[in-house]
């Protein structure tokens, strides 16, 4: 038991030392610009490589208790939030805090790091199991839960921060008319920006300048216009309790949502499947240039993320030295939070999965399977709250505070070590 809580404890801490490993490195506005961009390019394409080669026709079924495992987690760990919130009179960021925990970075890490140090050998199925396959496996199941935890947090964590004030189909109204020039004035040559875009040349070009050729630009652009526009005139004809319904869906649909649908549809289309992932003299035409393009792209998103995560700490530390506004954190909250990620969810979700394993056919007899749904609703919330804060336009305070508790709790993140060796154990059993 001892070697075990020990291997377990030094995987873990190799899965989060990195975010701490990361104060000083970059700005205030090159750290937002970046969590944008890995929330709206690099996780989508994490998503699409990862799920697209995990997902197969014929497996399938498999992942739908990971489904909905998740939609039952992610659900009840909302509805606590809300309530601990709402009667505690707690901030408002521990709604999303207790709500959405790392479903992504820290996961694929913690796995990558237990296979390293031996400590999945123990849910070896057969002799024919390796250490790369349960590996493989886990990485998958990971993502696949992802799929609900990603949808969750872009479709109400804005709201829980209290982005949206504004009616959703006022807010939807708004954003089609000006992605169609329509508040510019109707311009026909002008972009959202009132750039015409036959003056976009040598003498005025800058860092957003594009490489493409002019007419590829200006053409691209109008095509675009002219796609927005016919999408406010079908917008114009709808009724009113239509729109308010087609802008709460539009809430969902996140970059991260789509890269995991593209994914799910490549992986279940054995003509698609194969010639994004098969060998090129299988026909994996895509494989050696656009496969792995992605994939090179895709995992750039752990690593800025957790880039982030230290630059927002060290702001945050700067702040507190100058005696500026550096982001309240309060001790109950925070213990709260720490409370239902690292103690509440590891005993329910350790329990649950050791029932239905042993007492039902839900679940198939892969311990792996068990071990990785095990872990899923427990750790540290999830880093992308940095991001939601950003694309959300939280105040400065908000996000300082959203940093430091991320940053204590990945700090304190080893303790899943314990979760680890108890899972480990309920699945040995079953072995």
């Amino acid at each position: 038991m001892s070697s075990d809580i020990a291997a377990s404890f030094v995987g873990a801490i190799q899965a989060s030392l990195s975010v701490l490993l990361t104060l000083r490195l970059l700005d205030e506005n090159a750290a937002k610009m970046i969590s944008k961009t890995s929330v709206r390019m690099f996780l989508p394409m994490l998503l699409i490589t990862n799920l697209g080669s995990a997902l197969e026709l014929s497996t399938v079924t498999k992942y739908v208790p990971i489904l909905a495992w998740a939609l039952f987690y992610n659900l009840a760990s909302l509805g606590i939030g809300l309530a601990a919130t709402r009667f505690f009179k707690l901030p408002k960021w521990v709604t999303p805090a207790i709500s959405f925990n790392n479903t992504t970075s820290l996961p694929l890490l913690l796995i990558q790091s237990l296979g390293s140090t031996g400590t999945l050998s123990l849910l070896f199925k057969s002799d024919q199991d390796s250490v790369d396959s349960v590996v493989d496996r886990a990485r998958s199941y990971f993502l696949v839960a992802s799929i609900i935890g990603n949808t969750f947090t872009f479709g109400f964590g804005s709201d829980l921060l209290g982005a949206h004030d504004e009616d959703p189909a006022d807010g939807l109204d708004n954003h089609l008319r000006k992605q169609a020039g329509y508040q510019n004035g109707g311009a026909d040559g002008a972009d959202e920006n009132g750039v015409d875009d036959d003056q976009e040349g040598e003498g005025n070009a800058d860092e957003r300048t594009s490489l493409l050729p002019g007419p590829v630009i200006s053409h691209g652009r109008r095509a675009a216009r002219s796609g927005y526009s016919a999408a406010v005139q079908l917008w114009d004809k709808m009724p009113a309790w239509l729109q308010h319904t087609v802008a709460r869906i539009h809430r969902f649909i996140s970059p991260p949502a789509v890269g995991a649908l593209i994914g799910i549809i490549i992986g279940i289309t054995l003509p698609l499947h194969r010639i994004f992932f098969a060998e090129a003299e299988e026909g994996g035409f895509f494989k050696g240039w656009l496969t792995s393009s992605l994939k090179n792209v895709g995992e750039l998103f752990v690593a800025l993320q957790v880039v982030v995560v230290g630059v927002k700490l060290a702001q945050s530390l700067r702040r507190m030295r100058r005696g500026e506004a550096s982001g309240k954190l309060p001790w109950a909250s925070m213990l709260f939070v720490i409370f239902i990620r690292f103690v509440f969810w590891p005993v329910v979700s350790i329990g649950i999965i050791t029932l239905m394993a042993s007492k039902t056919n839900i679940l198939s007899d892969d311990p792996v399977l068990w071990f990785t749904m095990m872990l899923m609703p427990t750790g540290p919330s999830a880093m992308k709250l940095t991001s939601l804060a950003d694309v959300s336009e939280a105040d400065d305070e908000e996000k300082m505070a959203i940093s430091k508790f991320l940053s204590l709790s990945y700090a304190i993140s080893p303790l899943t070590s314990f979760t680890i060796v108890a899972a480990i154990k309920a699945c040995d059993q079953w072995v």
